[in-house]
């Protein structure tokens, strides 16, 4: 059964992640927009360079054409927010990307878009994952040949990337940029940002140098994720050649990771924090900023500076973006490196994302390590503490038993204020003396992949981790 998470539809390939699932949902997706009479503009539908993209787009495509819904596909491996963007701009219902994202590379996905550009939310996907049953109930799928497809007009292959690189050229100060003449290192982990992103730096005469460029469906051995763990090759190319900024994407490139000019990494929360910051005081910007429950509470604190509210919501970005449209947040964002800016699409970007911090540092003339230091000596420092732990489903059942259902708790060192079940466990903990923010610790099952997840956030990172251990020891959890 294809199962919806927090990131859209995932699963290994060969294993839930075929052809046959495919197509049982390209049906699912077609017969849903019959019902609502929503076909007459077809549907976009990109690729990203996982194993099986390309291959698993056209197979979407050609059950669309049999359905007599015209499918344009982006004929070339391509970000996700290009996809988005273009449900947006063409006032499209809806709009797929085959992609798993930052998961391993034995994952394979598809996202689904709605109306404006958004990710579906849980309504959208409960009703997909219905069609679904009733079309496993109905039996065979038809599908159309690919090329007799493409030559009834019933498929289409685009490549509408300039209009999405100038709707972000024309919104950034690409002038302030010229002016600072900076060495930009970019890492798109092996995946699908280093056209973008050059084309757009490139434009505002930046010296742009690329690593783990080539097309590599192993993601280098790696996870395609831009975490500390993953950006030690941009942390030593910033530094030997003495470049401003380092950028990565994850392998979608709707995701974040940075590098300082010390070669430090900027953990997505600073980034989150710094461009709010940013927005608010340079630009002049109005506006609340949202959050997810496993992100910094530093960005409440900026909030709160500017006379503003930080609302935090459950983890899956349609959350996000659907608080940020509700109160016309200026940026939304998550830890794990996805964020959202007002006046662009609406959902994460990390294109977008990119370019908004160089004309940060070149706007301000500051480098980013010292707007970094001037955060945390404006607003203080929380040092944030993140573990996964994999499990047997038996033993997911009994911490979920435990946790959620009759909400034991361990003996904690530190005096909780309040405990809140919105997603998952997050308990947070009374003010410290001195410290800007109340610390928290949050344990949930991840949508995306089989692991749960502890975060915890405090004024040390002693504290964090003795919280997180507690934690371990509580429910017998082994990394």
């Amino acid at each position: 059964m294809i199962k919806f998470g927090t990131g859209g539809w995932r699963a290994v390939i060969g294993d839930e992640f075929t052809k046959a699932n495919l197509q049982l949902l390209a049906k699912a997706v077609a017969d849903m927009m019959h019902d609502e009479g929503v076909t007459e503009e077809g549907i976009v539908i990109g690729y990203d360079r996982r194993f099986l993209s390309k291959e698993a787009m056209q197979w979407l495509a050609c059950v669309f054409a049999a359905e007599g819904i015209r499918a344009d596909l982006i004929n070339k491996s391509a970000p996700t927010p290009l996809v988005m963007f273009h449900v947006a701009r063409h006032g499209l219902h809806y709009g797929m990307m085959v992609t798993a994202s930052h998961n391993p590379a034995l994952y394979n996905g598809v996202k689904v878009f709605l109306e404006g550009g958004r990710d579906a939310d849980e309504e959208k996907t409960a009703q997909i994952e219905d069609y679904i049953r009733r079309v496993t109930e109905q039996g065979s799928v038809k599908e159309m040949a690919y090329e007799d497809a493409l030559a009834a007009g019933l498929i289409r292959e685009i490549y509408p990337l300039n209009e999405y690189l100038d709707s972000i050229i024309d919104t950034v100060d690409m002038d302030a940029i010229k002016k600072r003449g900076l060495r930009i290192a970019l890492d798109p982990m092996y995946g699908v940002s280093e056209t973008s992103l050059k084309t757009i730096l490139m434009t505002a005469r930046c010296e742009v140098e690329t690593i783990h460029e080539r097309h590599d469906t192993l993601f280098g051995g790696k996870l395609p994720a831009p975490t500390q763990e993953t950006l030690k090759s941009l942390q030593e190319y910033v530094l030997d050649r003495h470049c401003d900024l380092g950028i990565a994407t994850d392998g979608d490139a709707d995701r974040i990771g940075v590098i300082d000019d010390q070669g430090n990494f900027l953990h997505p929360n600073d980034i989150l924090v710094l461009l709010y910051y940013y927005l608010h005081k340079f630009k002049g910007w109005t506006g609340p900023a949202v959050r997810n429950i496993c992100t910094t509470h530093l960005l409440d604190s900026v909030a709160h500076a500017f006379s503003e509210e930080c609302y935090e919501v459950p983890v899956g970005f349609k959350h996000i973006s659907a608080k940020m449209n509700a109160t016309n947040a200026i940026i939304g964002g998550e830890s794990s490196g996805g964020m959202a800016v007002r006046g662009h699409i609406r959902g994460k970007d990390g294109i977008y994302a990119s370019a908004l911090l160089v004309e940060m540092i070149a706007v301000t003339g500051r480098k980013l390590s010292e707007l970094m230091a001037q955060i945390r000596e404006e607003f203080g420092g929380m040092e944030l503490v993140e573990r996964d732990y994999r499990f047997t489903n038996a033993r997911k059942e009994e911490i979920r038993q435990m946790l959620l259902i009759d909400k034991k708790l361990p003996e904690l060192p530190i005096a909780a204020e309040k405990v809140s079940y919105l997603d998952g466990l997050k308990i947070y903990f009374v003010k410290e003396e001195g410290a800007s923010e109340n610390g928290w610790i949050s344990v949930r099952f991840s949508g995306t992949e089989p692991l749960l997840r502890i975060f915890c956030e405090m004024g040390s990172r002693q504290d964090a981790e003795k919280l997180c251990a507690v934690f371990e020891e509580f429910l017998d959890l082994k990394r």
